[in-house]
């Protein structure tokens, strides 16, 4: 049994993005591992300060709920962030969310396997490269972790479309409980 965290980050309730995560969640729990669902949405995150006094005590200095998420963070063997892209990117409460996990960089963190799942209005693969990268680019300082997979649900327009993607969430699902 491995300890699975997901990280929906859009602050719409029931947002296309959440609608993957929600399926990954599912395929997760039936493969019989310990499963974590965390909403962005109403969660306190401030933007780092980049004093960078974490990587000398392991602690944020800011007090808010980035400080549990990312203990959270630490303690799971699999990362699941979920987002909306926004002009190309991830959005900015997860880019926001990963900079506030720095104080993990010099920790004995868990994680090794980190899964995306992006929807996006534009019906194109590429329209997800820039938050793969930022991605890609925050696990390059996590030695021991690695980008496992990535689901590019592109063309998914207006709230709640994900619901009828029915390959799509089939697929996610399968992802999940391979997890």
């Amino acid at each position: 049994m491995k300890k699975v965290l997901i990280i929906s980050t859009s602050l719409r309730k029931n947002s296309n993005s959440e609608y993957l995560a929600k399926e990954f969640e599912k395929g997760a729990e039936d493969a019989g591992n310990e499963v974590e669902f965390i909403s962005l949405s109403g969660k306190n995150i401030g933007f780092c300060h980049g004093c960078l006094v974490c990587q000398k005590t392991q602690k944020c200095v800011i007090k808010d709920d980035a400080i549990e998420i990312a203990d959270k963070v630490k303690n799971a063997h699999i990362l699941v962030f979920a987002t909306p892209i926004y002009y190309y990117e991830m959005c900015g409460q997860m880019k926001t969310l990963l900079d506030r996990c720095n104080p993990l960089f010099p920790s004995d963190y868990t994680f090794r396997d980190v899964y995306l799942l992006a929807t996006a209005a534009d019906g194109n693969d590429s329209a997800m490269d820039g938050a793969v990268q930022g991605l890609q680019g925050w696990i390059d300082c996590f030695e021991k972790a690695k980008l496992a997979g990535v689901v590019r649900g592109v063309g998914i327009n207006g709230a709640g479309s994900a619901s009828q993607q029915t390959k799509l969430l089939k697929e996610i699902y399968i992802l999940g409980k391979s997890v």
